[in-house]
């Protein structure tokens, strides 16, 4: 005999029990419990709908905020509904869902490649390396991360350094000191500025009548009978690098780095690219007897010129530079090398230092890390650029290059130095034809040597971004090169941080 069958529910008590079994499924299992729970819902039959609409409204919301956040603690189960629910873990409602406490915003596509300018046979064995300055992220890197000669663009690490070492309110001396018998000394601490008063390219600078004019009112009619020029300050054995080309001074560009010179040495002192001697210690004590005879220095006219160091300290006359930030707004946007000699050797010596060639890599390293940067691994052997033998790679002028667009520590000065792409500087006849699109917005310096070309700076890139960068041409000549690393760089401005490394 077949057992009874009982008494099929109504309609509404199934729908009753249908929602309770959907609510406890969705606490134990929130995911699944939608498309299970609503299948069983939608069997009770036409009336089902409110009933469904009912259940989803309060446990959607717990089902989203368990998503967002840590399954680790179980909520218990409904089917234990002899259980006390534990205080401490609230149930959320619909509205408390979890969101991150700093939602990402939406990132860039990078779908816009400088990779056709990049391969261009002008860039020689191209190096390149660019960077969000905003966010840090490396955008493009070619062998960015090899070290290789810079050319001028050392000179922006010569500031960096400077300007931690030094300060911008710093001012390099010259003096004059009074020995026995009749004998001054005029005493170089690196100041090539100072002029004989025939013109300079350095408005400003300080000159030797100025000096001449305390140490007549110091001796009076005592006749001067020796003067003694010293350049010890740092030792004068390494003045000229072996790996310049000798043209650097025949032509003009660079002079022996020595602590005392005059209007650097320059054959014309008003002329940037003048030639130099090849004893500006000597130059400098002839400029300064003339300059003591016209202030009316007795003896002066006729004074024996001796180079030695000075045996006193009993100083009569002093002049200063102008300060170190004015230094280098006549240093950058001109690449005057020897000023960037001078506040190499200069910083080495006020860092403890002993002002030699060989003490620039230990000096850069230790000023250049104060940046947050790491120096580690880049070889100096000279302020300027000049020589080959110097190792800095593309990313680390970038990252460089990133603390001297936010003008952390001092280097505003540095970044309002920089030339400005076909404005002003270095750059100013650079960046035309198809590349003028990037006219105004690349703050750079420009580098020049013979077996390299180079650019490094920022961009205020199309899309509002900033960008820095470096980028060596290294092995082509420079009529090649200099468009074609306009060409590269203002494919990056145009790309912007939606650059791309491939």
């Amino acid at each position: 005999m077949s057992e009874q069958q009982p008494t099929p529910p109504s309609v509404p008590e199934r729908l009753r029990a249908a929602v309770a079994a959907a609510r406890a499924s969705a606490v134990r299992r929130p995911v699944p419990w939608i498309a299970g729970g609503l299948a069983a819902l939608l069997v009770v039959g036409s009336g089902g709908a409110v009933a469904v609409a009912a259940a989803m409204t309060p446990d959607t919301g717990t089902t989203a905020a368990r998503e967002t956040t840590s399954t680790a603690t179980a909520t218990p189960s409904r089917s234990t509904a002899t259980t006390k629910r534990p205080t401490s873990t609230p149930t959320p409602t619909p509205d408390a869902r979890a969101v991150p406490k700093d939602p990402a915003g939406p990132s860039a596509l990078r779908t816009c490649s400088i990779a056709g300018a990049a391969s261009a046979s002008g860039l020689g064995a191209f190096e390149g390396y660019v960077m969000d300055a905003k966010t840090g992220e490396v955008l493009f890197s070619k062998d960015g991360d090899k070290a290789a000669q810079t050319g001028s663009v050392m000179k922006t690490l010569t500031t960096a350094t400077a300007l931690a070492v030094l300060g911008g309110d710093h001012r390099i001396p010259t003096t004059v000191t009074q020995e026995s018998g009749g004998t001054i000394a005029l005493v170089g601490h690196g100041d090539a500025t100072l002029s004989a008063g025939n013109g300079t390219v350095y408005p400003g600078a300080p000159t030797l009548a100025q000096l001449a004019q305390q140490v007549k009112a110091t001796v009076g009619d005592t006749p001067v009978t020796t003067i003694v020029t010293d350049d010890t300050y740092w030792s004068d054995a390494d003045a000229w690098d072996p790996t310049w080309p000798v043209s650097e001074r025949t032509i003009g560009y660079q002079p022996k780095v020595t602590a005392l010179m005059v209007d650097g040495d320059r054959a014309n002192p008003a002329a940037a690219t003048s030639p130099r001697s090849e004893d500006p210690v000597g130059r400098a004590g002839t400029a300064f007897r003339t300059a003591l005879a016209n202030a009316g220095v007795a003896g002066a006219g006729s004074a024996q010129i001796v180079k030695r160091a000075t045996t006193s300290t009993n100083t009569i006359a002093t002049v200063s530079s102008q300060p170190v930030s004015t230094l280098i707004g006549q240093m950058i946007p001109n690449s005057d090398n020897t000023l960037a000699e001078m506040l190499a050797r200069v910083s080495s010596k006020e860092s403890g230092s002993n002002g030699s060639a060989a003490s620039l890599t230990s000096v850069y390293r230790s000023a250049l890390g104060s940046y947050g940067v790491d120096p580690a691994g880049i070889v100096i052997k000279d302020g300027s650029g000049e020589s080959a033998a110097n190792a800095v790679s593309p990313n680390f002028v970038a990252h460089l290059m990133v603390q001297v667009a936010a003008g952390a520590k001092g280097l505003g000065t540095l970044a309002n130095a920089l030339p400005v792409s076909g404005q002003s500087g270095t750059l100013a006849s650079r960046f035309t034809g198809a590349n003028a699109v990037a006219r105004g917005k690349v703050h750079a310096k420009t580098g020049w040597i013979d077996s390299a070309n180079t650019l490094g700076g920022y961009i205020d890139a199309a899309d509002g971004s900033r960008l820095t960068f470096a980028f060596y041409a290294i092995g082509s000549s420079r009529a090649a090169a200099l468009p074609a690393l306009d060409a590269v760089t203002a494919a990056a401005y145009s790309c912007g941080s939606k650059l791309t490394d491939s």
